[in-house]
């Protein structure tokens, strides 16, 4: 009994904006699919992102076994062997669909075909989802049917994809979006910002534990060493200090040139705070060495957190004397020679440390305690 893409665009008409992700749309279409007798097996869409960190998404439905996990594409994608020379390139760089018998494929047909045809495949279908001027996305259609797709079928298809263009454009800017954000604020002041936390001015009072941690060495290092060199350095330090400040549920919220500046709200307790931000503290300068050098700087106490910054340009970031002071701790680590230091609050909530002594800071009318963390007993 023919299937009708009449059932399929109306549904889309009236469900597809629901959808959340790109994923939850290929599921729901891939179920919609196989309540309208449609001969597809597998369907799968491709789509480019802009994101900082990722060049791909890929999500799939199977009318056998439903979901598969989400696929997400580092750069560098084009010269990997699963993509070069792919069907999924064929159509995003012709613009055009490609359709391939799958019981008469060569030898030197792409890898991709011979795994749908290993796994039952016998026709597959791919074609560009346009908006516009651009291909928002690839959709593959595979279906296990001796006769494979005939021709009313394809022209079904085409017109799922071109209802589908604009739905999935705006999953894709708001993937783009969301990415963006996480990338360049951090996860949860992300959240708050697409929460509508966007005023200028809009501030919080929270107790957090804060972190702020300084490459040693930079100037030094870029006469050195050649600028790649150089920034692939600060890019371990960064790497290692994200790790381990996420791992404790800390979050960082700026990297200042060749510092960090994290904070570990104290929603159980400033003790538990401090806890988690030593422990990633202790976690990242394990990772020193001869040429990987920083100083890390603890304090503990109320901060402001929210957005400041001019009429058009604004950061979303944490201030207050707790920060200034955690700063100037930081500073201190070179010429004590200690790793880790912390403030008299910070060191007054762990069990075992150290004071290094009395310092006059700057911003402070006398002198200030520091402390470091005393090592486990043996």
């Amino acid at each position: 009994m023919p299937w009708s893409p009449q059932t399929l665009t109306d549904w889309l008409l009236t469900n597809a904006a629901a959808a959340k992700t790109l994923d939850d749309l290929t599921q729901q279409l891939g179920a919609q699919l196989a309540q309208a007798n449609a001969p597809v097996w597998r369907l799968r869409f491709a789509m480019r992102t802009l994101h900082p960190l990722l060049a791909a998404v890929g999500t799939t439905w199977e009318n056998d076994t439903g979901p598969k996990p989400v696929v997400e594409s580092t750069h560098g994608l084009e010269t990997r062997g699963g993509y070069a020379g792919s069907p999924m390139t064929t159509v995003s760089q012709s613009r055009k669909p490609f359709r391939q018998n799958l019981s008469a494929l060569a030898p030197d047909h792409h890898e991709v075909l011979h795994e749908l045809r290993a796994q039952g495949g016998s026709d597959y279908y791919a074609l560009p989802v346009l908006f516009g001027d651009r291909v928002t996305a690839v959709m593959t259609l595979t279906t296990r049917h001796a006769g494979g797709f005939t021709p009313p079928d394809l022209a079904g298809f085409d017109t799922i994809a071109a209802q589908l263009a604009p739905f999935i454009e705006v999953l894709r800017l708001t993937t783009l979006s969301s990415a963006v954000s996480e990338a360049y604020l951090g996860k949860h002041t992300a959240q708050r910002v697409w929460a509508g936390e966007i005023t200028r001015g809009h501030v919080d009072i929270i107790d957090a534990a804060i972190l702020i941690s300084d490459l040693r060495g930079w100037t030094q290092l870029n006469v050195e060493r050649d600028p790649e060199q150089a920034v692939a350095i600060a890019n371990t330090f960064f790497e290692v200090m994200d790790a381990t400040v996420t791992s404790e549920s800390g979050e960082i919220l700026k990297f200042m040139g060749d510092a960090v500046l994290a904070i570990f709200p104290a929603s159980a307790g400033q003790q538990d705070a401090v806890a988690r931000a030593l422990r990633a503290a202790q976690a990242a300068s394990s990772h020193q060495t001869d040429t990987l050098r920083f100083g890390i700087g603890l304090n503990v106490g109320e901060v402001l957190y929210g957005n400041v910054g001019s009429e058009k340009r604004l950061d979303f970031t944490v201030m207050g004397p707790a920060v200034n002071l955690a700063a100037r701790i930081e500073s201190l680590c070179a010429q004590t020679e200690c790793p880790i230091l912390m403030s008299h609050a910070a060191a007054n909530l762990v069990p075992r440390t150290r004071q290094v002594g009395t310092f006059s800071l700057k911003g402070l009318p006398s002198g200030e305690a520091v402390y470091a963390p005393s090592p486990m007993p043996e």
